[in-house]
């Protein structure tokens, strides 16, 4: 009896209840940071490139290893899984040094790769390709997946030559040199850009293959990127009428076959 009354007068100490506060709260926040620096400072294992490894490549698993790092110098971007890499490939831009940890925007699956860009191309639209330098390309500076405009510079039968935007946001779908190498698909060597791939509608299609078969007018057709952020696709669409009456006025414009229409004469032939 004698020690739970003086266990109760204790408790009943403000004093004695204040310290006794003070010393848990502190205690807590001790071990408690204690705790979150261990968790920060703690090893991991990440694995990292063994070799420099080009853009496109196929990464295999003799192209890893792993390194143990603190665990507040691995941001959220980081890979942690050698599983995760494995059969996957590099960015078609990007070059991985040898000790650099993988990133998920730098390996990609293999569709992603701008080698597949017939693929890529939208049902319906016909690939076009157009004939491009570094200089054309400012510099190297079109990416595929780079949306543009083409412009057309000829002369008219007077001799003035007029410029004008003839088809605009057009998806570019890749950048080949003249041996048919993607531009950017090996950082190792330089490559100048001989064609520009992309895709159009039919109509597009023969629109652009008549202009630059006017060479009598000096045709000459410019790629030219977007200024700024595309915030939204738009439609690939011709954007002056001028210049696609004046292609037309040069050239001739033959009949589209009706595919409906053959298969009705096919059918009415057979019944006969």
């Amino acid at each position: 009896m004698n020690i739970v009354t003086s266990i109760t007068r204790f408790l009943k100490n403000k004093n004695i209840v204040t310290i006794m506060g003070v010393v848990a709260v502190v205690a807590i926040l001790y071990f408690g940071y204690n705790y979150q620096i261990n968790q920060q400072t703690s090893p991991i294992s990440i694995p990292v490139a063994k070799e420099t490894i080009q853009p496109g490549t196929l990464i295999t698993s003799d192209m890893i290893t792993s390194i143990s790092i603190p665990r507040m110098g691995v941001s959220s971007n980081v890979i942690r899984s050698a599983s995760s890499i494995v059969g996957k490939y590099t960015n078609y831009n990007t070059v991985i040094p040898a000790g650099s940890m993988f990133y998920t925007d730098v390996v990609i699956d293999r569709e992603d790769l701008p080698n597949s860009s017939f693929t890529q191309v939208k049902e319906g639209d016909v690939v076009f390709n157009l004939n491009v330098t570094t200089e054309s390309t400012y510099g190297n500076s079109i990416f595929p997946g780079d949306y543009i405009d083409i412009y057309m510079k000829a002369e008219d039968d007077s001799g003035q030559i007029m410029v004008g935007k003839l088809v605009e946001n057009i998806e570019v779908l890749a950048l080949k040199d003249s041996s048919g190498q993607n531009v950017f698909e090996d950082s190792s060597e330089s490559r100048s850009p001989a064609y520009m791939i992309f895709g159009v509608s039919s109509e597009i299609h023969i629109l652009l293959r008549k202009a630059l078969y006017m060479s009598d007018y000096s045709v000459e057709l410019i790629p030219v990127p977007h200024g700024g952020e595309i915030l939204e696709e738009g439609e690939t669409r011709v954007s002056s009428t001028y210049l696609k009456e004046f292609i037309n006025s040069k050239t001739v414009n033959l009949p589209v076959e009706d595919d409906t229409t053959v298969e009705e004469d096919n059918s009415n032939t057979e019944g006969e």
